[in-house]
C-alpha cells in the first residue's frame, strides 16, 4: 500500500514537468450547456441551461464547478385512493443543480475523451402541490424548497476547433434523499477554451 501512495505523489509532483513543453494556451474552459434530467422517482423528464467553467491543474486533469437550472415541468401525482376513487393532483416541479469535482480527459489534441465525478447539491422548488402528496413528494420533499446531496459520476467527449468547441455528457445523478436515487442525465453545449 505505501508503494502505491509512493508512486501516485511521484506521479503528481514529476507529471506536470513532462508535459510543461506541450503547454498551449488550454488553461480555463468556459461553457454553457443544455441539460435533460430523468428522474426516476416519479417518472418526471427535466429540461434546462446551464454553464460550468474549468481550470487545469495538470495538462489530464481540470477542476470543474458547474450549476444548471431545470425549468418548471407540470405533470400529474396520485393523491389518495378511497373508496375505489383515484384523486391526481397537477403539481409543477424545478430544480436547481450545484456541482464541483475534477475531471480527467485525455491528453491534448482536438477530440477528447474524459470521466469526472462531482459532488455538490440540487434544491427541488415544488409548487401547487400538497403537503400529503403521492410517493413522488415522499421522495423529495413536500410544497416548498428542498435541499439534496447529490454525487455524479459521468463522463463524456468534447472536440475543439481552435478555442471553440462543443461537448457532450452523460452520467448517473444520484440524489441522496432516503437512500440513494439513481438518475440519468445528459449535457449538451458549446465551450470556449483559453
Amino acid at each position: 500500500m505505501r508503494r502505491i501512495i509512493f508512486a501516485l505523489i511521484a506521479l503528481f509532483v514529476f507529471t506536470p514537468g513532462v508535459f510543461a513543453q506541450n503547454s498551449g494556451s488550454d488553461h480555463v474552459n468556459v461553457g454553457v450547456y443544455g441539460d435533460f434530467v430523468r428522474l426516476n422517482s416519479g417518472d418526471v423528464n427535466l429540461l434546462g441551461v446551464g454553464g460550468r467553467v474549468s481550470f487545469n491543474v495538470l495538462p489530464v486533469v481540470q477542476i470543474e464547478a458547474e450549476s444548471g437550472y431545470n425549468f418548471e415541468q407540470g405533470f400529474s401525482n396520485q393523491l389518495s385512493t378511497s373508496g375505489g376513487t383515484v384523486t391526481y393532483v397537477n403539481s409543477d416541479l424545478r430544480s436547481v443543480d450545484v456541482l464541483a469535482g475534477p475531471k480527467l480527459m485525455t491528453n491534448r489534441g482536438p477530440v477528447r475523451v474524459f470521466a469526472t465525478v462531482k459532488g455538490g447539491f440540487t434544491n427541488f422548488l415544488v409548487s401547487s402541490a400538497p403537503a400529503t402528496a403521492g410517493t413522488y413528494f415522499n421522495t423529495f420533499g413536500n410544497s416548498g424548497s428542498n435541499i439534496y446531496g447529490v454525487l455524479y459520476p459521468g463522463g463524456g467527449v468534447e472536440g475543439f476547433w481552435g478555442v471553440f468547441g462543443l461537448r457532450f455528457d452523460v452520467g448517473d445523478q444520484i440524489i441522496f434523499s432516503n437512500g440513494a436515487h439513481n438518475n440519468l442525465r445528459l449535457t449538451f453545449g458549446p465551450t470556449i477554451r483559453f
